[in-house]
C-alpha cells in the first residue's frame, strides 16, 4: 500500500526519522537546522554568524516525500558533511556543476530511497558508472563524459550542456563557499568534534545502521588521524574571539545580495597563557610553544602567566598583537593548576591555555574556556582525568 504523503515539520520528526540510523540520529542532534523558503529544496553550508555547519530546507520539499525518502534526504545532507564536501575545496580549474554532481554521484551509491530523478551510478545517463566511488574518482568519469561536460573536459567556463543543467541533483549547493575561511575552519573542527561523538555512540552500541563497511572506514580514518596541535591552538584562539556584528549597506550581503545588508564583525580576543615553570617542564616544549605564539599574535592579544606553585605576577605581562617574544624560565619549583585558574577568573579573560606537564592535582573549574597543552607521553599518562581538551606538542 502507498504511504500517504501528508504536511511534515522536520524538526518535530527528525528523531522518528533517524531512529534505526544511531549514527546519523547522534549527528543529527549536533547539526542545527534551519527552514527556509529563500531555497527550493534542502542544503548544507557554514553558517558564518555562528560559525557551524547548519542543514536548511524548504519544508515545502518535504511535503512531497515518503518518510523513506525524507530519512534519504537527511543522510544525503550528513554525507555531505562527513566526506567534507562542504569544506574541501573543488579541484582548481574544475566546472562547478561537474564537482557537485560528482559529490552527489558518491553519496547516492549508498542510499536507495531518495527521491526519483536523483543521479545514481549504474542508473540512467550514468549506467556505466560503478557503485561506490570517491567524489574525485566520479569527477574524472565525468571529465570524459561528454554528455555532461560538452567538451569533455569538465573545465571552468566550458559551455553548458543539457546534462549540465542541474537535472537530477536535488539539493542545494549555493552556501558551500560563502562563509570565510576563519569560520570554515572553524565549523571544521567542531564537525570533526560532532562526528568523533556520533561516531563514538555508534561503536559503544555495535550499531552503525545502514552506514556500510567501507563508509564507516572513512569516517574512523577521520576522526583518529593524528592532530595538528599547531592548527588546535589557532582554533582555540579563534572560538575564544568575542564577535561583535552589526549590520553595514557597504558590505553586500552574500545570500541576499542588495536585498538585506551584510554584517560586519570586529573580533578581538583575550586569551591568558599559563606557563608551567616548574622543573619537570622542558626547554624544548617552552621554546615550541613560544614558537608557534609568535605566529598566533597575529590573531589575538595574549597575557603570559608563568607559575609553578604560585602566578609570579611580577613577571606576568601582556604579548601584544604583531609583537615577537623570545622564551624565557623565570620560576622552576613544583606545580598548582589552582594558582593561575584563580588568577584568570579573576579577570576578564575569553580563553585559558595552560601549558604543562599535567603533574600535579586537578585544579578548580575555570570561568572561561580552558585547554591543556603537554607532551605525547603526559597526554596518555597525565595526573588527572579531564573533559577539557588536552593536546599533545611535538616537535615536527
Amino acid at each position: 500500500m502507498k504511504e500517504e504523503k501528508k504536511d511534515f515539520n522536520l524538526n518535530m520528526h527528525v528523531h522518528r526519522l533517524l531512529q534505526s540510523e544511531p549514527f546519523f540520529a547522534a549527528l543529527s542532534r549536533r547539526i542545527d537546522k534551519r527552514e527556509s523558503k529563500a531555497i527550493p529544496t534542502a542544503g548544507v553550508c557554514v553558517n558564518p554568524d555562528t560559525q557551524a555547519f547548519e542543514m536548511i530546507y524548504n519544508q515545502e520539499f518535504f511535503n512531497g516525500m515518503t518518510d523513506a525518502q525524507r530519512t534519504d534526504v537527511l543522510k544525503h545532507e550528513f554525507y555531505h558533511l562527513v566526506f567534507q564536501h562542504v569544506t574541501a575545496r573543488k579541484p582548481d580549474g574544475v566546472n562547478p556543476k561537474v564537482w557537485n554532481f560528482a559529490t552527489d554521484l558518491a553519496i547516492n551509491s549508498h542510499l536507495s530511497n531518495l527521491p526519483d530523478g536523483c543521479l545514481m551510478p549504474g542508473q540512467g545517463p550514468f549506467v556505466d558508472y560503478p557503485v561506490g566511488l570517491s567524489a574525485e574518482a566520479y569527477l574524472e568519469l565525468l571529465k570524459k563524459d561528454e554528455n555532461f561536460t560538452g567538451k569533455g573536459r569538465g573545465e571552468e567556463g566550458d559551455e553548458e550542456s543539457e546534462g549540465d543543467s542541474g537535472g537530477g541533483q536535488f539539493d542545494d549547493h549555493d552556501g558551500w563557499g560563502e562563509a570565510d575561511d576563519t569560520s570554515k575552519e572553524i565549523a571544521k573542527e567542531r564537525l570533526r568534534e560532532a562526528i568523533k561523538k556520533a561516531a563514538t555512540e555508534a561503536s559503544a552500541g555495535n550499531n552503525w545502521g545502514s552506514v556500510s563497511g567501507d563508509c564507516r572506514k572513512i569516517i574512523m580514518d577521520k576522526i583518529t588521524t593524528k592532530i595538528d596541535w599547531r592548527k588546535v591552538l589557532r582554533y582555540f584562539v579563534k572560538t575564544s574571539q568575542r564577535a561583535n556584528q552589526k549590520s553595514t549597506m557597504k558590505r553586500i550581503n552574500r545570500r541576499y545580495p542588495y536585498i538585506h545588508p551584510g554584517r560586519k564583525a570586529d573580533r578581538t580576543a583575550k586569551v591568558a597563557i599559563s606557563i608551567d615553570q616548574s622543573g619537570s617542564v622542558d626547554d624544548e616544549m617552552l621554546a615550541a610553544f613560544f614558537s608557534e605564539l609568535n605566529k598566533l599574535a597575529e590573531l589575538a592579544e595574549f597575557t603570559v602567566i608563568p607559575f609553578d606553585t604560585r602566578v609570579a605576577e611580577k613577571k606576568v605581562y601582556t604579548w601584544k598583537k604583531n609583537e615577537s617574544k623570545k622564551w624565557e624560565r623565570v620560576l622552576c619549583g613544583g606545580t598548582c593548576f589552582d594558582a593561575p585558574t584563580k588568577y584568570v577568573n579573576e579577570r576578564n579573560f575569553d580563553g585559558h591555555i595552560v601549558l604543562t606537564d599535567m603533574m600535579a592535582p586537578k585544579p578548580i573549574r575555570s570561568n572561561c574556556q580552558r585547554m591543556w597543552m603537554t607532551t605525547d607521553y603526559y597526554a596518555n599518562n597525565p595526573y588527572f582525568r579531564t573533559h577539557e581538551r588536552v593536546i599533545a606538542i611535538t616537535s615536527k
